[in-house]
């Protein structure tokens, strides 16, 4: 969203003198802070909450870079927070919004359990957790087909496995797992007895 030129009002006081106020900047885009893994390839793009805004390409961190579809794309080289303006217009009206890139050194993770006993009519409030990756920065999760979750259960964007099976058997789910874009597929293994 790019908004027009700050709207400057005049507010009577006490003394009944005129003041000056100028309407605060909105946010323009949904995200702004993005982490990435150094040496990992970058897949994302800028979101902005309104629709027909041009965006000005952009170098972001050394090895990613911003197209003029607001895609980011590139392969970080190193380590470091940085902070970069990035124009974006609609027609001639163009302002500036900040973007970080977080580039985060490449560690190791892996998933700590992937098997889950659950009993039919009993809910479910299990976590999938992860061992090692860089500190801060949560993981995300996708199933990668719905199909395969038992009737009544769910496995979150945050990793949590809820809701109540509604018949016995073992499921096998696949799982999308990323830190700041370092993701491995996995497959999670649901037992209900």
């Amino acid at each position: 969203m790019v908004p027009a030129l700050p709207v400057t009002r005049t507010v009577a006081v006490s003394s009944d003198l005129p003041v000056l106020h100028v309407d605060p900047p909105t946010k323009r885009l949904v995200e702004t802070v993005f982490y990435v893994t150094q040496g990992i390839e970058v897949d994302d793009h800028l979101m902005p909450f309104e629709d027909d805004v041009t965006i000005r390409p952009a170098a972001l961190a050394p090895g990613v870079t911003l197209d003029a579809a607001g895609r980011l794309h590139g392969i970080p080289q190193r380590p470091g927070t940085f902070a970069v303006p990035v124009q974006l217009c609609r027609g001639q009206d163009c302002a500036d919004q900040q973007i970080t890139i977080v580039v985060l050194r490449n560690l190791p993770w892996q998933p700590s359990e992937l098997a889950f006993p659950g009993k039919v009519g009993n809910r479910y409030d299990e976590q999938i957790t992860i061992e090692g990756g860089p500190t801060g920065v949560p993981p995300t999760f996708s199933v990668t087909d719905h199909g395969k979750l038992p009737k009544g259960v769910t496995i979150g964007p945050d990793g949590h496995i809820g809701g109540i099976p509604e018949s016995a058997g073992v499921s096998e789910v696949p799982v999308r797992i990323c830190v700041a874009g370092n993701c491995a597929g996995v497959v999670v293994t649901l037992i209900v007895v």
